[in-house]
């Protein structure tokens, strides 16, 4: 790959995630961003932080989009009416395709504790009554590429020449990083694709804009620009490592609906996913017990 090829990428905006406390399902939680202009952050439509122990998310429906859940610490419990289910510790990810509808339920290994980041990624509208799927990324089945003081887990797309495992109906790019101090790293992702950058940990410089634990910086496509785009990622000097969340995909350009745990194009799209959730056109809600699991 040529160097004249590689557009450098800017920051447009860096967000603080919002703490909002405690509620009737977790223990605390917090909103890295919200769709209050969905074409701002498109095709990402929201994502927030929770910790909760008992009752957590309950059986609930969803229907339009795809979650993407990182566990950061604990084990999830996790089980839908198409017969999945299974447990996901620290550094696991499940991506869920709701498609044309699913119920499912998120919840605390026998009610301990559980801390998750959890994306909403919206579908086309050709794709939001596509079949309902999961997706269990195991740590140790996501690959890994080593660069002097940075490791790069491979989520989903090419990072690297390194496929991630998940699989896609529209085009992202996804990985976690981790940095050594006193690190420069160029993450090369697509030019058409609108790249959010969340700090986990640490702080770090991307495309020279300051980027504290908390927060996210985005990085809208670049137009024009032929073969690769980049990001200069660069960490100061310190005692940790930081590490990062890049998450980074193609626009869809089109009307986006909003009704709890439904995405649609239009509000009578939102109506009708009501209608058939409660004629049962999602299926039953399963009479499943609690997970035994053994770890």
């Amino acid at each position: 790959m040529s160097n004249h090829l590689v557009a450098g990428r800017t920051v447009s905006r860096v967000v603080t995630k919002v703490h909002h406390g405690p509620d009737a399902q977790v223990d605390d939680g917090a909103l890295l961003f919200t769709p209050t202009d969905p074409s701002l952050t498109d095709p990402f439509l929201i994502m927030g932080e929770t910790w909760f122990s008992s009752p957590g998310f309950e059986w609930h429906p969803h229907r339009g989009l795809e979650t993407v859940t990182t566990v950061l610490d604990g084990v999830l419990e996790h089980g839908d009416n198409h017969g999945n289910t299974g447990a996901l510790e620290a550094g696991d990810i499940q991506w869920m395709t709701a498609g044309r509808g699913i119920i499912h339920r998120e919840l605390a290994y026998r009610d301990e504790h559980a801390h998750i980041l959890q994306l909403w990624i919206n579908l086309p509208a050709n794709r939001k009554l596509a079949e309902a799927r999961y997706q269990d990324l195991t740590r140790s089945l996501r690959p890994r590429v080593n660069r002097p003081g940075t490791v790069i887990d491979v989520i989903s797309g090419r990072v690297e020449g390194v496929m991630g495992p998940a699989l896609n109906h529209v085009s992202i790019q996804a990985a976690a990083l981790t940095l050594d101090p006193l690190t420069s790293y160029t993450y090369v992702l697509p030019p058409g694709h609108r790249a959010l950058a969340y700090v986990m940990s640490g702080q770090m410089t991307i495309a020279g804009r300051t980027v504290k634990a908390g927060q996210t910086a985005w990085s809208d496509p670049v137009s024009g620009a032929a073969g690769d785009s980049a990001l200069a990622l660069q960490t100061p000097d310190g005692d940790a490592a930081t590490r990062l969340l890049i998450y980074s995909g193609t626009p869809l350009g089109e009307p986006v609906a909003l009704g709890g745990p439904f995405v649609m194009n239009d509000e009578a799209e939102i109506r009708q996913a009501y209608r058939d959730f409660h004629a049962g056109k999602f299926g039953e809600v399963p009479r499943q017990a609690r997970l035994h699991y053994d770890r």
